[in-house]
């Protein structure tokens, strides 16, 4: 399988609904530091564009900010949220850091590379989904985890990711969290420390 193919985009200019939000986000910081709201214009243009910024939003965003383009450019390359080039309808981001390694994420890779047939910074032929490796996502109590656009999917192995990736390829919503069914960071074996201390009070 190839990588996402490249997409020209000559012009880009906001919705009428994000236009609406632009002046609610510039209202957030003092006159003159418009430039602080870089951010979250990019991550807007990133949404609208289909999950990656082509280079006219960048131009787009410093033209709103008047900030000179290297600038947007500089950002737009530091932080990895961004996406320089398109990505599927899935934006599947695979952590392989040390605690989800320790608890099987080569298994969760295993399971998109089987399931999907394509391996780390690849695409689907049909473009439906992108897999990408990434650093720690800082969701360790629950690793091994990913991250599919912009939700979270803990406490996985072989089976409950290939589980995942097959019902979205059938067009079906899954749900975000652990796939074992336990309550955020709760530990596996279920609460404990209320029961010990209603069995000391017993005791006592």
């Amino acid at each position: 399988m190839s990588a996402p193919s490249e997409k020209t985009v000559d012009r880009f200019a906001f919705d009428e609904a994000n236009q609406a939000k632009i002046g609610k986000i510039l209202a957030k910081y003092p006159e003159g530091r418009q430039a602080s709201a870089v951010l979250p214009l990019l991550d807007m243009a990133q949404r609208q564009a289909g999950g990656w910024l082509p280079r006219a939003a960048m131009d787009h965003v410093a033209e709103l900010l008047s900030m000179p383009p290297i600038k947007v450019y500089e950002v737009a390359t530091f932080y990895t949220m961004f996406n320089l080039k398109p990505v599927g309808e899935h934006f599947v981001q695979l952590c392989t850091t040390t605690p989800c390694w320790l608890r099987g994420s080569g298994d969760v890779v295993r399971a998109c590379k089987k399931t999907l047939g394509v391996d780390p910074g690849e695409t689907t032929e049909d473009g439906k989904f992108t897999v990408v490796e990434v650093e720690c996502l800082g969701a360790c109590v629950n690793a091994p985890m990913v991250q599919i656009n912009d939700d979270y999917y803990e406490d996985l192995d072989f089976e409950r990711m290939t589980k995942l990736l097959e019902a979205l390829q059938r067009g079906e919503k899954i749900t975000p969290g652990s796939q074992t069914g336990r309550p955020c960071g709760a530990p596996q074996s279920g609460p404990k420390t209320l029961i010990a201390a209603a069995s000391e009070k017993e005791k006592s």
